[in-house]
């Protein structure tokens, strides 16, 4: 067996298809491209599926990837499993249209046992039971032992309807050390002795909605080989965390917490859950995904926080995972060029959200001791569920630190009630994005993309395709909403954050409006447009008529854009980076990285020197180069954003220079006017500035002059002095608010005294009851507070009625008459459920809301009967 770093391993495979007239293509990002219905990238063939079902062609009829991929589903056994990550790479090949199973399994078992040089003899295969042909290439073109292929009726991959087959999986045989002894032991069993490190899919057939399995006409490859799987083989490590792709993480985590590896169980696996996770999180953030209660930002997040989790549970208490960013940058030196660049960025972000956890944490034990004293009153030892899924889904509080604290104070978590509360909320997910699911993309495969052009130019042009509903069809009617291909088009597709070109299609039988235009994954340009009147066919030769205006609006959007990135580098510093843009005909929006708020000061600053660049209105120049050359030059380029070897660059001489294919204005001064109106944090370690340009901006700067005229005329001011007339209504305000609260705190006085005449002896202690002329709960609250104060072994229960007919309720118990056994909270529950509401509260301290004032009388009585039982079992 020869030895490889996973580096090396995955440099090998790539080249050995490479060589094979496979196009070797990067990993894609985690971030779907094109796709609703996946959150993450999953798995190595993900960003082909276009290609798969043979509606779009792509690129190379044979392709290569190592793509990095992120799934969530068995996150719970992360570390307590050999195999199982959240993050790994899968080695791929894959075929559309071209060879396949003759060509792939040799090749396959000429990968593993020449260039890996695995033993021959402890390889065995598995094969769906009804695959003759692919039992027969097996044996008659490879090494592999016939005895040891085994048939499994799971070998057949299909999701629901459409392309499937058949598949075959090869298995290593790691010795009957790593077995669980059982006489049944072989490929296919939970245990690790054979581990499955290679997955041929022969997609053969097409499912009908009837259950029928047609023949496809051209049958696909997609293959995936775990990176981490094969390096812990050819590696010879008990597990993937061993191999040179985690371990070094491990180290680092065992350091920094004076835990050694592999000498307790519940360590190791804590030690392997942050290795695991501190890689995933790296990457994540890398890729573009921000923290967030929502979608994969959602994903990171709860990463992250069961990250730091474990490194509570082997003492960690300061911040950690930040530097373990340099841990990952090193292991993928050279492979990942966006590690190395955005290093610093993904430190931030991490050290970001790893603070503000541990400030949840603090939030979430006291939210949880509430939570127990409540219990505890109750006399249960029970947390109900839907509390503990509020705590870990609302506060982001672990469900394991949750289960710790509750045992440490003798009492249990509902785990049931949880876990129907969780699965209540994967629901909602699941439903969330079957409604987000779009799957507008027709049949194109016989569509010859290569004849297709894009020319600003061109003023008419013949369709080449309609679909409406994902459906091709050849005729459109008024009413009709369809996507629309032609030969050639004048039409900017939306991209890079700017929304597409609009305008109208006019032929001689009909009409239709373009409400936007889009590309497909293979780059064809389509329009979204509806029919206005008529009919328009495939095959007419139509007007094509963009809107100008709206156009002209959006390229001065667009280049303000880059003046902008370029003003908030000089301003605010060059950490400054855009991380998305929208840009539309009304407005711009821009996302950069930064830390902390743009002050006031430097936004108007980066205002100025954006309208001062616009008053030079030099021309914009446009020009294309080789990507390396562009780079040389200072270009920017967008992180994440796919970028050939000839790129196009938009330059305003001296100012800005940017990779960039979107529309742009002739000459800056077109912009006309530069405004921001808002600055803002959209998540962790991420701005976003949001502006206005030419007549939009012209519109909104008079709009506030109107309201600054308005406001004046209502104050009886001009322009010119009124923060000086505000500020005299503001303090005269805060002067008549002052002597308002004086006149009040007299008035509770009074209030208390007067209540104090009403105190009678009640058993052992002394009761006050009455209501009160308070307007809120804290001023009953204080009321209670002030008159319990004077009387000795005193309850005092009070109530006040407020607007509707609602009734505020505090029950205040002293030092003495608690000593004596009164608990306010149990005697408030009782008396609020009376009032039609419900409250509760300490021994000495509770308050609750009703809405029936009428019944005051007899919520007194109860809450005086309560207190008799309380004194009565002293």
């Amino acid at each position: 067996m020869k030895y490889m770093s996973g580096n090396e391993l995955r440099e090998k495979f790539l080249q050995y298809f490479a060589q094979r007239d496979h196009l070797r293509l990067p990993s894609f990002s985690l971030i779907p491209e094109n796709d609703p219905s996946l959150l993450m990238i999953g798995a190595g063939m993900a960003p082909f599926k276009p290609f798969f079902t043979g509606k779009m062609k792509p690129p190379h009829t044979r392709i290569t990837t190592s793509q990095r991929c992120v799934r969530t589903g068995d996150i719970e056994n992360v570390g307590r499993t050999a195999r199982h990550q959240t993050y790994f790479e899968m080695l791929g090949n894959f075929s559309f249209g071209d060879y396949f199973k003759e060509e792939v399994i040799p090749w396959a078992w000429n990968f593993l046992t020449e260039e890996l040089e695995l033993p021959a003899d402890k390889l065995w295969v598995s094969i769906y039971p009804k695959d003759e042909e692919a039992y027969k290439i097996w044996t008659e073109k490879t090494s592999v032992n016939p005895e040891q292929i085994v048939r499994m009726e799971d070998n057949f991959w299909e999701i629901g309807t459409g392309p499937c087959g058949p598949d075959s999986e090869i298995y290593i045989d790691l010795g009957e050390e790593r077995g669980c002894g059982s006489p049944d032991c072989a490929p296919g069993c939970d245990c690790d002795r054979y581990l499955e490190i290679w997955n041929l899919v022969f997609t053969q057939y097409d499912r009908t909605d009837s259950g029928e399995y047609l023949p496809l006409v051209k049958k696909n490859i997609d293959t995936g080989a775990g990176l981490e799987r094969l390096a812990s083989v050819v590696q010879e490590k008990p597990t993937n965390f061993e191999t040179d792709l985690l371990y070094p993480i491990i180290e680092y985590a065992a350091n920094i917490s004076g835990v050694k590896y592999n000498q307790d169980n519940k360590t190791d696996v804590s030690l392997k859950v942050i290795a695991d996770h501190a890689r995933s999180i790296t990457v994540m953030v890398m890729d573009g995904i921000l923290p967030s209660n929502e979608g994969r930002g959602y994903v990171l997040r709860r990463i992250l926080r069961r990250a730091v989790r474990h490194g509570r549970m082997l003492g960690i208490e300061k911040s950690f995972l930040a530097d373990a960013v340099d841990v990952v940058a090193e292991i993928y030196k050279g492979v990942y060029e966006g590690l190395t660049e955005r290093r610093d960025y993904i430190k931030k972000v991490i050290s970001i959200e790893e603070k503000r956890f541990h400030q949840t944490l603090t939030q979430g034990i006291s939210l949880l001791d509430e939570e127990i004293q409540k219990l505890s009153v109750a006399g249960t030892t029970v947390l109900d569920g839907e509390t503990g899924f509020k705590l870990y889904d609302t506060y982001g509080f672990p469900c394991e630190l949750t289960d710790e604290i509750l045992h440490e104070n003798n009492l249990s978590l509902d785990k049931d009630g949880f876990d129907r509360a969780m699965e209540a909320q994967r629901e909602r997910a699941r439903q969330a994005r079957q409604e987000n699911k779009r799957i507008d993309i027709p049949d194109l495969r016989d569509l010859d993309v290569e004849k297709l052009t894009c020319d600003p130019a061109a003023r008419t042009a013949k369709i080449v395709c309609i679909w409406k509903n994902a459906q091709v069809t050849d005729t459109l009617q008024d009413g009709d909403e369809a996507g629309i291909i032609f030969d050639t088009t004048p039409f900017y597709a939306e991209g890079g954050g700017q929304i597409g070109d609009c305008g109208e299609l006019v032929g001689e039988m009909g009409k239709a409006h373009v409400v936007n235009t889009k590309k497909l994954p293979n780059g064809t340009v389509y329009h979204i447009a509806y029919v206005t009147e008529g009919l328009i066919r495939t095959g007419d030769t139509l007007t094509l008529n963009i809107d100008i205006t709206r156009k002209l609006a959006s390229a001065r959007n667009h280049t303000a854009t880059h003046l902008l990135q370029a003003a908030l580098k000089k301003v605010v510093g060059e950490q400054v980076n855009q991380a998305g843009s929208s840009v539309t005909a009304e407005h711009l929006r821009f996302d950069f990285s930064n830390f902390e708020p743009v002050s006031t000061k430097q936004l108007t600053e980066v205002e100025k020197i954006v309208n001062d660049e616009i008053l030079k209105a030099l021309p914009v120049e446009i020009t294309h180069m080789a990507q390396k050359e562009a780079k040389e030059k200072g270009a920017m380029a967008l992180f994440g954003e796919k970028y050939g070897d000839i790129v196009r660059v938009v330059t305003v001489p001296d100012f800005s220079m940017e990779l960039c294919g979107g529309n742009h204005v002739e000459n800056i001064g077109q912009i006309g006017l530069f405004k921001i109106i808002a600055e803002s944090g959209i998540a962790a370690g991420i701005r976003r500035i949001e502006a206005l340009t030419g007549s939009a901006a012209y519109s909104y700067v008079n709009g506030q002059l109107n309201i600054l005229d308005e406001a004046a005329a209502s104050l009886k001011a001009e322009r010119t002095n009124l923060v000086e007339k505000l500020d005299t209504l503001i303090s005269e305000n805060k002067e008549i608010k002052h002597q308002l609260h004086v006149v009040k705190e007299m008035q509770a006085k009074l209030d208390s005294q007067k209540l104090l005449m009403a105190v009678k002896p009640h058993g052992s202690v002394n009761v006050l009851t009455g209501k009160a002329n308070t307007d809120n709960m804290d001023e009953l609250r204080n009321l209670a507070d002030t008159t319990c104060d004077k009387v000795e072994n005193g309850v005092v229960i009070l109530a006040s009625v407020i607007a509707d007919d609602k009734v505020n309720l505090v029950v205040k118990a002293s030092k003495e008459a608690v000593e004596r056994g009164i608990h306010a909270g149990r005697i408030i529950k009782e008396s609020a459920q009376v009032l039609g509401g419900n409250g509760g509260g300490r021994p000495n301290m509770a308050q609750a809301g009703g809405k029936y004032a009428n019944k005051l009388p007899m919520a007194f009585e109860k809450a005086l009967s309560v207190l008799d039982a309380q004194i009565g079992n002293q």
